[in-house]
C-alpha cells in the first residue's frame, strides 16, 4: 500500500488521500495533442487507489488500450488550503518530487470526442506512481525553474522546464482551492511537457526533476 515518503525513502507523517491535477499546461504538449490552450486551468482528481511508489516497477493496466507517460512536478501539500492565496500556498507546500500521470491514451481520445470526464483515463489503480518529496526548505533551485525529465531505455523522451508552465505553481494551486479544498497528505500534479508516449512491459525509466532521478521499469 502506497505511503508518502521523503527522497531518501523515509516514511513522513501524512495521510494519503486525493491528488488533483492540472492538464494542459505547457503549450508544446497542447500542441502535440491538438488541442488549444484553455482560458483556465483544467482540473481533475486522480483517487488516493491510483497512487503507487515510482521506484518499484510499475504494473501496467492491461486490456484497456496504450498507456501513455506524462511526467510533472509533483507537490506535497503539508496544510490545509481553502479560497487559499499565492502566498498561502507557498507556507503550505510541503515538499517536491516527480510523478508520472498515467494516461489512458485511447481511452482519453474517446472520452474527449464524447465530451465527457476523463476520471476512467486519468484515476485507474496505479495511474499516479510518485517519488519521495524534497522536503521545501532544501528543495535546490526554484520550483518555477526546475527541469523535468524522462528517459525511457536510454532515449530522452521528455524534457522540459516548469518556467514553460501556462499557469504557474503558486497561482495555480490557490485556484485549484476554489474548488477543491486541500488537506495535508493531497498531491498536486502540475502538468506535462511535450514528448508523451506509450509504454510497455521491459521498458526501462529514468524519471528526474533537476539533478534527482529515480530509475525503474515496466513489468
Amino acid at each position: 500500500m502506497y505511503q508518502h515518503h521523503n527522497w531518501q525513502g523515509e516514511l513522513l507523517d501524512y495521510p494519503v488521500s486525493k491528488v488533483v491535477c492540472v492538464g494542459s499546461n505547457y503549450a508544446k504538449h497542447i500542441k502535440e495533442m491538438g488541442g488549444v490552450a484553455p482560458q483556465e486551468p483544467v482540473l481533475f482528481i486522480k483517487p488516493a487507489t491510483s497512487l503507487c511508489d515510482l521506484r518499484q516497477p510499475l504494473a501496467l493496466a492491461q486490456g484497456l488500450g496504450d498507456v501513455h507517460h506524462e511526467v510533472e512536478l509533483a507537490i506535497l501539500i503539508g496544510a490545509t488550503l481553502k479560497q487559499a492565496t499565492p502566498d498561502h500556498v507557498r507556507q503550505a507546500i510541503a515538499g517536491y518530487g516527480v510523478a508520472l500521470d498515467l494516461t489512458l491514451r485511447d481511452c482519453q481520445t474517446a472520452l474527449k470526442k464524447a465530451g465527457q470526464p476523463w476520471e476512467k483515463a486519468k484515476g485507474f489503480d496505479n495511474a499516479c506512481p510518485v517519488s519521495g518529496f524534497i522536503p521545501r526548505a532544501e528543495f535546490q533551485g526554484d520550483p518555477q525553474n526546475t527541469s523535468l525529465s524522462l528517459t525511457v531505455n536510454g532515449e530522452v523522451r521528455q524534457h522540459g522546464s516548469t518556467a514553460d508552465m501556462i499557469h504557474p505553481v503558486l497561482p495555480l494551486i490557490a485556484y485549484m482551492s476554489r474548488f477543491f479544498t486541500l488537506h495535508p497528505g493531497d498531491i498536486v500534479l502540475t502538468g506535462t511537457p511535450e514528448g508523451v508516449g506509450p509504454l510497455y512491459s521491459g521498458d526501462e525509466l529514468i524519471v528526474s526533476v533537476n539533478d534527482n532521478e529515480v530509475v525503474t521499469r515496466v513489468l
